[in-house]
């Protein structure tokens, strides 16, 4: 009977091992389940961003090529009606109040080939001239350029520096005008008294940031996806380009810019850009390939 006992316990050990040990692979399983499960929904969402980004550039560039053939096509005659009126203009030296309507025609065609410009310009897509460029020297620039804008509204400008190696790696030229974009826009969002902000973030050794906010009233969240979007705008005047033309800038650049409300009022813009150190690992690994 002992013997009987002892080889029924020593059976029932081995079951009890054997079921701890199923139990434990289940329970592996299980997790690595659940894991995959997380890593799929993440690369669905990716996959739909990278989709829907894929599909805005090709909206964007069947936009861009029929807005420069409708620019050109309207600026040939803007010059011939610009000529006219100047030509009038000065034949119409003796009759003021007949002159004040030709000037306020040509006030017309110069708003007209000024917003002409604005979509050849976005249209244009000229590939970015990438070099070492110093952040707090284009955010001086930009400030030296808006100054005028902002003490007409009385708004004032000011700059936080993080410190640090704030190089990047970008087309000063173009990277001055998506800043001066965004910073001229929070001129127009604050009001009389209020402030502009840009700080400076190089905390990471890839990428550094630009941050610019306002304290205006902030984006409607109902339109916040459509900000970046060609000729949407929510003022009276404007063509509507000045932020889809940030955004072209940025993505030329390999950066990307984001837009939210700042918790104390007002929006933020974020405005990220590689450095000299990250485009380096890139082409190092672009040649390896």
């Amino acid at each position: 009977m002992n013997t009987i006992h002892a080889t029924l316990s020593q059976r029932e050990r081995e079951l009890t091992a054997i079921i701890t040990a199923y139990n434990q692979v289940t329970e592996q399983l299980k997790q690595s389940h659940e894991s995959l499960n997380i890593e799929v929904r993440k690369l669905r969402v990716e996959l739909e961003d990278k989709n829907h980004e894929l599909a805005r550039r090709e909206r964007l560039s069947a936009l861009g090529g029929m807005a420069t053939g409708v620019a050109h096509e309207i600026r040939n005659p803007l010059g011939s009606i610009q000529l006219y009126a100047s030509m009038l203009d000065h034949d119409l030296s003796a009759l003021p109040e007949a002159q004040k309507l030709v000037r306020k025609i040509s006030a017309g065609v110069h708003a007209l080939d000024h917003i002409v410009g604005g979509v050849l310009d976005f249209a244009g897509r000229r590939e970015p001239s990438l070099q070492r460029v110093d952040l707090a020297s284009i955010v001086s620039r930009v400030f030296d350029t808006a100054a005028p804008n902002a003490a007409a509204k009385n708004v004032e400008l000011l700059m936080d520096h993080a410190g640090g190696n704030d190089e990047v790696w970008a087309d000063r030229v173009q990277i001055e005008q998506a800043v001066l974009n965004v910073v001229l826009n929070g001129i127009d969002a604050a009001d009389a008294g209020g402030t502009v902000r840009i700080r400076t973030e190089c905390d990471s050794p890839d990428l550094a940031r630009l941050i610019i906010s306002d304290s205006g009233p902030g984006i409607d969240e109902a339109i916040m996806d459509r900000i970046f979007n060609p000729f949407f705008t929510t003022k009276d005047t404007g063509t509507g380009l000045g932020l889809a033309i940030v955004h072209r800038i940025m993505e030329s650049h390999g950066g990307r810019v984001t837009a939210r409300n700042s918790e104390g009022g007002g929006a933020c813009f974020v405005l990220e850009l590689p450095t000299p150190a990250q485009s380096a690992d890139t082409d190092v690994v672009e040649r390896n390939v």
